[in-house]
């Protein structure tokens, strides 16, 4: 799993490369930080293609790769063409809208179809917990369930069993329940057992529907036997519909969080699928429920504890006495799993002759019962001489359309247009978007030093504890010569704190002496004047690299010129002979982009302000 949040740009959260733990999985998406900014849809979907999918190390392992885009808002910028291209590259696209501020249109452009299958939609965010168990159905059935189940004017998506478990190669075939019907008549010598990883290569989904159409004949519908088994490796039970003829009931099995299996047992109403005649069961399976049907007749509804996925590395089993390998003899006309829960609702029981339901056809026929015989199977005759050329028969119904054919080939590039007319100045466009930080730039050479200016001389001092106005500045006196430094003195008593004098001229330096006490602070001296630049110094060393400068602003977008005038068309091919009506294709990939044209004269130029 993996998390992309997206506004303005998108940001990859969890990349698909972790195998984290469901526990830890929501705890990441729990500390994800808020993005806030605009809604670029579009650009994220592209995002995930271009840098989620195709990064994944199992992306040539992977059968089902899907995509959940959740909004809130329409997105400002173009979402078909990033939805088409993701759909084009096999990654099947869900769309779940929140709150009032989507469009249905855009959801239905970024899903796949039909909408009513890939698009969902959440009353706010506080809500959205309610859709999780249909979202939670819907992405089990995209990726365990591949198989398209051709039923009526649609296809479903689910198992079928006759199919997958060899039943049409193994058995020997018979006439079903109505003379357009076929089944197939199992025999104890008739092993059908395959793997369970062939079967359901990633397991059952939390929902589906059982659905099987058969007779019990003779000592069977006596017997207790599994119609249907899903084993572990150990030979445990993860799944079964099993028939009890000595106590007419039909039993449902499954997985349990608590024990090792748990099991139901619809003890009424199941009486007359022992009577040697057609019947069909139904078993509809929910995370909480199991619903039984006979001859779509609602039987009973009970409660399941809550399941655990199988294990893959079992058997699966068709007709199995409780308890051994041995088969059980009978006839199977329909045996099927459904992903879709709401299939229990469509699926009739039409080829049963005595179901009454305005959905089944009028042109029903009854095949003939044949009665029970305990007799001894003799040697095949010869073969009868062919019987007569039969009527024609009734125009089949419309099959399923097709896969999406093959990209055709680029068609050859039209001749450049004339240049266009000079167009006029358009109106100044919107502000563009905020720009990337730019590249970091390289330090520049240090300046060189100017030369100190002269100090100016000190202004007077003021009287004591006032401070007096700043004198105009003086101008500076020439430096006088070093007098010569006179003989040390004895020193004398202290005498009274005199006037401050005026300021002799500077002498030698003489040593450092020792540190005397600090003195008052003086007052400032008057502001010299500025001084005239001196030459510039030498260069000076590398000095340490400054703070990282802001972004600038974003650039004001250019107008957009007019199109140029389309090229003329080219002559037209020798008309071919016409072809059959086929079918409607799918809508085809996006081509690639053809040649650009000439370019048109320049317009007259433009001032842009900033």
């Amino acid at each position: 799993v993996a998390v992309v949040q997206y506004s303005d740009t998108p940001r990859l959260e969890i990349p698909l490369q972790e195998n984290q733990a469901g526990a830890e999985l929501i705890q990441a998406i729990r500390s994800i930080a808020y993005l806030g900014g605009n809604t670029q849809t579009g650009r994220a979907i592209r995002f995930a293609v271009d840098h989620v999918f195709s990064s994944s190390h199992r992306t040539s392992q992977v059968k089902n790769r899907i995509a959940v885009v959740i909004t809130d808002g329409k997105s400002q910028d173009d979402v078909v063409d990033a939805s088409m291209e993701a759909r084009a590259q096999g990654i099947t696209v869900f769309a779940v809208g929140v709150g009032s501020e989507i469009t249905t249109s855009e959801l239905v452009s970024i899903a796949n179809k039909p909408p009513s299958t890939y698009v969902l939609y959440a009353q706010d965010y506080t809500t959205i917990d309610r859709i999780r168990d249909a979202m939670e159905q819907k992405l089990c059935e995209e990726s365990l369930c591949p198989t398209q189940i051709p039923v009526a004017s649609r296809d479903e998506k689910g198992f079928e069993l006759m199919v997958g478990m060899k039943i049409e190669t193994k058995a020997q075939k018979i006439v079903g329940s109505l003379v357009s019907e076929a089944a197939y008549a199992l025999t104890a010598s008739v092993d059908i057992t395959e793997n369970t990883r062939e079967i359901f290569p990633e397991g059952l989904p939390p929902s589906y529907v059982f659905v099987s159409t058969l007779r019990l004949k003779g000592s069977s519908r006596k017997l207790t036997f599994d119609l249907w088994r899903v084993l572990s490796k150990d030979g445990e039970i993860q799944a079964a519909v099993t028939l009890s003829g000595k106590d007419e009931t039909v039993t449902f099995t499954t997985t349990s969080t608590t024990n090792t299996e748990q099991s139901v047992t619809f003890r009424v109403g199941f009486q007359t699928l022992f009577d040697e005649h057609w019947h069909q069961v139904k078993l509809l399976i929910r995370p909480h429920q199991v619903i039984s049907f006979l001859d779509d007749q609602l039987i009973q509804e009970v409660l399941l504890e809550p399941m655990e996925p199988i294990y893959i590395n079992g058997k699966t089993q068709v007709s199995k006495r409780r308890g051994a390998d041995s088969t059980v003899p009978v006839e199977i006309q329909k045996l099927r799993l459904y992903c879709d829960p709401h299939q229990s609702e469509r699926e009739t029981a039409c080829e049963i002759f005595s179901v009454d339901d305005d959905r089944c056809s009028l042109n029903r026929t009854v095949a003939a019962e044949e009665e029970d015989c305990n007799c001894a199977t003799g040697p095949p005759g010869l073969r009868g001489p062919p019987g007569r050329m039969g009527f024609r028969g009734e125009k089949g119904r419309t099959g399923p359309p097709g896969a999406d054919g093959k990209p055709g080939k680029n068609g050859e590039p039209g001749e450049s247009g004339p240049p266009g007319l000079s167009g006029k100045m358009g109106e100044r466009g919107p502000s563009g978007q905020r720009g990337e930080p730019g590249l970091k730039g390289s330090k520049g050479d240090r300046g060189e030093r100017g030369l100190p200016g002269e100090p100016g001389p000190p202004g007077p001092k003021g009287l004591p504890h006032e401070r007096g106005e700043t004198g105009p500045p003086g101008e500076a006196g020439s430096k006088g010569e070093p007098g010569p430094p006179g003989s040390d003195g004895l020193a004398g008593p202290p005498g009274a704190k005199g006037m401050r004098g005026l300021p002799g001229a500077a002498g030698q330096r003489g040593p450092q002496g020792e540190r005397g006490l600090p003195g008052q602070k003086g007052a400032p001296g008057t502001k010299g004047t500025l001084g005239i630049p001196g030459p510039p110094g030498l260069p000076g060393e590398d000095g340490r690299d400054g703070p990282k400068g802001r972004c600038g602003d974003p650039g004001v977008a250019g107008s957009r010129g007019l199109p140029g005038q389309k090229g003329s068309m080219g002559e037209p091919g020798i008309p071919g002979l016409p072809g059959a009506a086929g079918l409607p294709g799918f809508k085809g990939h996006k081509g690639e982009r053809g040649s650009n044209g000439a370019p048109g004269s320049h317009g007259a130029p433009v001032s842009v302000g900033t």
